[in-house]
């Protein structure tokens, strides 16, 4: 192992960690008011609004994400009307297209998540509500939302987990994001163990990060818990 070969090429790694997290939050931003919005839809009455999104939820999550970043960087090229609509200003910049796919897959698993929160919610909270007199968007927003949200917070850190190292796909519509610059570092120098040895050790140290920032938010959101059992 060449430590000082690894540490020349160190900085360029680092550099390109930036655009794997801006990838990433940018996709878990956008992906978590879509994986709501058909969360919402998913545990609607309206028969039509349920199957929208139980099939978007079940093609999203059952094919690969691979398959779903090339289908939309290199296939919706190929429509004639998209290339002749606004959509080709963003869709034929690699960033854009892994930025959709990433959101479109990240919020079909988070849609799952989030609906799984909101059906277990407690119905005499619910029926507490409306004793208070709040309607459905009051309800919704200030009791079901934050109850679904730190019931779903161990669930979704493993998503976010997941997206970071998904992210790495991103390389493979030629974004230069940190296992793009290892393969380019990798393919000038045949140095392949040193690159990706370090690359993989950049992934583990943000998931680490991630987890110890999960754990800190779900230790704040769940203070009540703990007053309860302290009192006991």
């Amino acid at each position: 192992m060449d430590l000082d070969f690894m540490f020349e090429h160190l900085p360029r790694l680092i550099k390109a960690t930036k655009l794997t997290i801006q990838l990433t939050l940018l996709s878990l931003f956008f992906g978590i008011f879509v994986g709501i919005f058909f969360a919402i839809l998913r545990t609607s009455k309206n028969k039509i609004f349920y199957y929208i999104s139980y099939y978007y939820s079940y093609i999203l999550r059952g094919t690969p994400l691979l398959v779903q970043i090339f289908i939309i960087y290199f296939g919706l090229g190929q429509v004639e009307w998209i290339r002749e609509s606004f959509l080709w200003i963003f869709l034929k910049e690699p960033y854009s297209c892994a930025i959709l796919a990433f959101t479109l897959n990240t919020g079909a698993y988070s849609s799952e998540i989030f609906r799984s929160a909101f059906q277990t919610i407690n119905k005499g909270i619910i029926d507490a509500s409306k004793g208070l007199g709040l309607n459905k968007m009051s309800t919704f927003i200030k009791i079901k939302l934050p109850i679904a949200i730190r019931q779903s917070l161990p669930a979704y850190g493993n998503e976010i987990i997941l997206m970071i190292k998904g992210s790495a796909l991103a390389s493979t519509i030629t974004l230069l994001d940190l296992t793009g610059v290892a393969r380019v570092i990798v393919a000038r120098t045949f140095a392949p163990y040193e690159l990706f040895l370090m690359a993989a050790v950049m992934y583990l140290v943000l998931i680490l990060i991630i987890v110890r920032v999960l754990k800190h938010v779900e230790w704040r959101l769940n203070a009540h818990t703990r007053a309860v059992i302290s009192n006991n």
